[in-house]
């Protein structure tokens, strides 16, 4: 289940609708979507094949639909990484850092589990999400991610516009003040 980690005088969220509302703040949208029972057979598998992937896409094809029908979005892939990914720590530094993309960043994660780091005004935050979270962060939203101490996610990216999600770098830190 997801969790919002604050500094600790203002404590973690782990409810769904606190959540929700938390994040409706900075603009976020999050949601907590099943994942489908076939799935299964893919998700204790740690390494995909390409046919594997796009079956495990077509296991929850019906939020493609639905996404593709309420905000425009015309492709998605499969991001499935693992501690054996060759180099997986250098394409972790590409996003560990705090950065923003000129479109939006929407992940549904299937399997696994990451957090994501935001900037907002008054305080710095990080939201942690596992199987069944979906979010969408908005464009020129401060954010960053990383895997947790698992280093396993299966997450569905989606896109409007896949150069939208180039990195653009802001000189800000990601520490979280009185953790």
């Amino acid at each position: 289940m997801a969790k919002i980690i604050r500094k600790k005088s203002l404590g973690e969220i782990t409810d769904v609708q606190e959540i929700q509302t938390f994040l409706r703040d900075f603009n976020v949208t999050f949601d907590h979507w099943s994942i489908p029972s076939e799935a299964r057979v893919y998700t204790e598998k740690q390494v995909l094949t390409d046919s594997e992937k796009e079956s495990l896409l077509q296991t929850v094809e019906n939020r493609f639909v639905y996404l593709k029908e309420t905000m425009g979005y015309k492709t998605r892939d499969l991001v499935v990484l693992h501690p054996e990914v060759p180099g997986i720590d250098d394409m972790l530094a590409k996003f560990d850092k705090v950065h923003y993309h000129t479109d939006f960043e929407v992940r549904y994660i299937i399997d696994g589990s990451g957090i994501f780091g935001f900037v907002g005004e008054n305080e710095k935050f990080l939201l942690h999400v596992e199987a069944s979270d979906f979010i969408s962060v908005p464009k020129n939203i401060k954010h960053w991610f990383t895997l947790d101490e698992k280093k396993r996610i299966k997450a569905v990216r989606y896109f409007t516009d896949m150069a939208g999600w180039v990195p653009n770098y802001v000189d800000e830190t990601t520490e979280i003040e009185d953790r």
